[in-house]
């Protein structure tokens, strides 16, 4: 049986910053004060940072479902529960689901991470006084630590996540008022609350300058240094094959070669972390409410177009990292597909897997939802396959088998359940699902 030789690995792998040490250290781990770390990780499980104290960065990224929620289309505000036992809270109704499927947080904290979301919104970009282009445009505030201190803050300006709605709290209220950042702003009211609890000034005592206040920066830098610390995924078997040429089994080798050769899945999914970081059209599903602004009607999610306005971007959407993928179902930006097995399949043919679909998804109940629109018409799933940019190809059933062992080699256990684990309580003193 053909094996793929560490150089060759090696040479799949360059131009990834960690392409001669295959140990990786992220900048942000490496660097990172266990102070920051211990009160990112009471924030990223406090409910305080939400408008109606409810909801944590944790209700919709959690390790019990690979750092995901476990579940296509997820509910955030005026939900109760966690993963799949999620339900609707008949006090508090959610308007809609959340419209895009929750993304894992593995590696994010490596320095190749240059984008995040599904679209692309938040980026590196040393142009801005901020170092980030993001939807804020040039409100966006300068203080944040990386695109990944950035991105665990956005969840909390939404209505649908974490904000709650219209005139339910003082954030959600700034929030429907256009009032983001500055004093008074969102971000600013959610800081104050951090602020006016004792123990999490303590905490960050020996985080920041003397005589500094906390400020909403200073959280979603601690947040991210957490994420970074707690999900770094370097100890798989397929790390273990390329640094101590530790052998995998004879199924996983086969997929190996088929990913890297004949099915050619490393074309878009390469690097260290199997990921290009750019986006491409590959005709997914689209199921539930869809990306548009709050005034709009339709259940279309456009992709990388929503954040570019370029056409050439439509249905485009960021190319995932594989690390742990196989503990990270539901898939697909709109988590339309149930299992891996069922979007490796996809991959084979998109066009005809879209017009084929069926959907098979678990969704928490929601009697609001319309969760076809899109694809009950005919003429929205042709636009769809029409953007499509993957050809065709056959494998039999053993070599789908091979690729999916080979998927699973990147299964990293340490990374699955966290490094520090969830804690037993937070500072707020508010509960939150464990």
């Amino acid at each position: 049986m053909k094996t793929i030789g560490t150089a060759l690995i090696s040479a799949l792998l360059v131009g990834t910053s960690f392409s001669q040490n295959l140990a990786f250290e992220p900048a942000n781990y490496a660097n990172a004060d266990q102070h920051e770390i211990d009160v990112g990780r009471f924030l990223f499980y406090d409910p305080i940072l939400s408008g109606n104290k409810t909801v944590s960065c944790s209700t919709c990224h959690h390790s019990k479902f690979g750092t995901s929620d476990g579940v296509a289309l997820g509910l955030g505000d005026g939900g109760k529960g966690l993963g799949p036992a999620r339900v609707v809270d008949p006090n508090n109704l959610p308007e809609k689901r959340v419209p895009r499927n929750s993304p894992a947080l593995f590696n994010l904290g490596a320095d190749e991470f240059v984008s995040l979301f599904h679209d692309g919104r938040l980026e590196k970009d040393t142009s801005r006084p901020s170092g980030i282009r993001s939807p804020l445009e040039d409100e966006m505030i300068v203080g944040f630590d990386s695109v990944l201190s950035a991105q665990a803050m956005f969840p909390v300006l939404s209505p649908d996540e974490m904000a709650g709605h219209y005139s339910e709290n003082e954030v959600s209220q700034a929030v429907r008022l256009g009032r983001l950042t500055g004093d008074g702003g969102a971000w600013d009211l959610i800081a104050e609350r951090v602020r006016s609890i004792s123990e999490y000034r303590d905490l960050f005592e020996p985080v920041l300058p003397a005589g500094k206040k906390i400020g909403f920066t200073d959280i979603a830098n601690a947040i991210a240094a957490f994420i970074a610390f707690e999900w770094r995924a370097n100890e798989s078997p397929f790390d273990h094959y390329l640094r101590d040429a530790k052998p995998l089994s004879a199924n996983a080798i086969s997929g190996m070669d088929l990913f890297y050769g004949k099915s050619n899945c490393s074309s878009c999914h390469s690097g260290l972390f199997q990921t290009d970081h750019d986006y491409h059209a590959i005709a997914m599903p689209q199921i539930g409410p869809g990306k548009g602004a709050r005034f709009e009607s339709h259940a279309r999610d456009t992709g990388r177009m929503h954040t570019t306005g370029r056409a050439s971007d439509i249905y485009k959407f960021r190319t995932p990292s594989l690390r742990n993928v196989a503990l990270t179902a539901p898939y697909g930006h709109a988590g339309a597909y149930e299992t891996l097995e069922q979007v490796v399949r996809h991959h084979l043919d998109p066009v005809a897997s879209l017009q084929a679909y069926r959907l098979k998804v678990d969704l928490p109940a929601l009697d609001s939802a319309t969760d076809l629109r899109i694809m009950d018409d005919p003429m929205e799933v042709d636009v769809i396959a029409r953007a499509n940019e993957l050809a065709p190809q056959t494998l039999s059933d053993t070599e789908i088998e091979d690729l999916l062992a080979f998927l699973d080699s990147l299964t990293d256990p340490i990374s699955s359940i966290g490094r520090l684990g969830v804690p037993d309580r937070v500072p707020s003193g508010l509960l939150f699902d464990q």
